[in-house]
Formats: C-alpha cells, sequence, structure tokens
C-alpha cells in the first residue's frame, strides 16, 4: 500500500501544477553562475550539487576522502536510507571538477568535511546562485529542483534508468521513475511531424 502510494504521490509538479525540476535552460545558466561566482568554495559546492545530484546533507558530508579523482568519482553517503546501514554510492563527475574539488579537500584535515556550514545556509547560498542566473522564483528554484533537473538531465542523455537510480541514492525505481514523465527533444520531434501531417 505505501509503495503505492509512494508511486502516485511522486512527480516532477506540485499540486497546483507548477514544475518542480529546473529547465535545461536554467540548469545550464545555473551552472555558468557558480562557474563565475568568485567565492571558491561557493563555487564548488553549486557545481558539486549541479554534476551529481546530490542533496544538500549529502553535499555537507564529503571529505577529502570521498573523492576519488583518478577514478572519477565522488563517493556520497547515501543519508536517506530507513534503516541504518552506511550505504555509499559512487557517482561520477567531470574530471576537472575532481582536481579542484582534490586541490580544495588538500587544505583540510583529511577527515574534515569540505565545507563546514549549515544545511540552512548551504540553501541560501544555492538560492542565491540561483538568483545571479536569473531563474524565477517558485518550486523549481530550489536545490530539489536542481537535483530533479540532474536527474531529468541524465535520462535525457540517454543514461539507463537503473544507472540514475543508483547515482540519485533511490531506494525504489519507482522514485526514479518520475523523470521518465517529462516532455524530451525526441517526444517533441515525434509531436511536430504529427502537426506537420
Amino acid at each position: 500500500m505505501l509503495h503505492q502510494q509512494h508511486f502516485q504521490t511522486a512527480s516532477l509538479y506540485t499540486r497546483a501544477g507548477t514544475r518542480k525540476y529546473l529547465t535545461p535552460a536554467e540548469r545550464e545558466r545555473f551552472i555558468a553562475a557558480a562557474q563565475a561566482h568568485p567565492l571558491r568554495d561557493v563555487r564548488l559546492f553549486c557545481l558539486t550539487l549541479a554534476y551529481t545530484g546530490c542533496r544538500i546533507s549529502e553535499a555537507l558530508a564529503i571529505t577529502g576522502t570521498s573523492i576519488e579523482a583518478h577514478d572519477g568519482f565522488i563517493a556520497l553517503r547515501s543519508l536517506k536510507r530507513r534503516n541504518r546501514a552506511i550505504v555509499f554510492r559512487e557517482v561520477p563527475v567531470p574530471l576537472w571538477l575532481l582536481a579542484e574539488l582534490a586541490a580544495f579537500s588538500r587544505e583540510r584535515e583529511v577527515r574534515e568535511t569540505l565545507w563546514q556550514i549549515s544545511r540552512s545556509w548551504a540553501w541560501a547560498l544555492v538560492k542565491a546562485v540561483m538568483r545571479e542566473a536569473e531563474i524565477p522564483d517558485g518550486a523549481h528554484a530550489t536545490p530539489k529542483g536542481l537535483r530533479h533537473g540532474y536527474g531529468l538531465h541524465a535520462i535525457r542523455s540517454g543514461v539507463p534508468i537503473t544507472l540514475v537510480q543508483r547515482w540519485l541514492g533511490h531506494a525504489r525505481l519507482t522514485t526514479t521513475a518520475i523523470y521518465l514523465q517529462a516532455m524530451g527533444d525526441e517526444e517533441r520531434e515525434i509531436a511536430s511531424r504529427m502537426w506537420l501531417s
């Protein structure tokens, strides 16, 4: 019953019908604004969220030992598990970002987290970068909207849904399946053929 209820309530839209995800253009603007940010810690935090799709709390738990620069991934501790087991997932990240994160981490103690800020302050930093990127306020203009934007970007890039599930740390595939609901380029192309006939 709970499993079916979860599937029915999981959606990329609010009850009022507004979207909860960043569009591809908004995601690109967010990444550009993050890359242009003058403070390295803010820049790297926002880029880590954008390129991993992780939750804020998961990003705040990243230490220098989480960064596997030579193998091309960050080991993220999944913090939303229902049981008490400690679970890590490996998420591939662009090598240039891993190199910057590795350099950033060398300025800290090995087991020290990279960003020693509160979850609410981190949320405010992401929102500030979204304003810089001229992303209008709404349900989509949040860290969760950035996470949803990552999921959609991965699906639209042809990443198998099971990999997207693993990278996002979803316990159930039905949670990841919401990203299949959004219209992509292929669907628009098929629809445009219908309009021409």
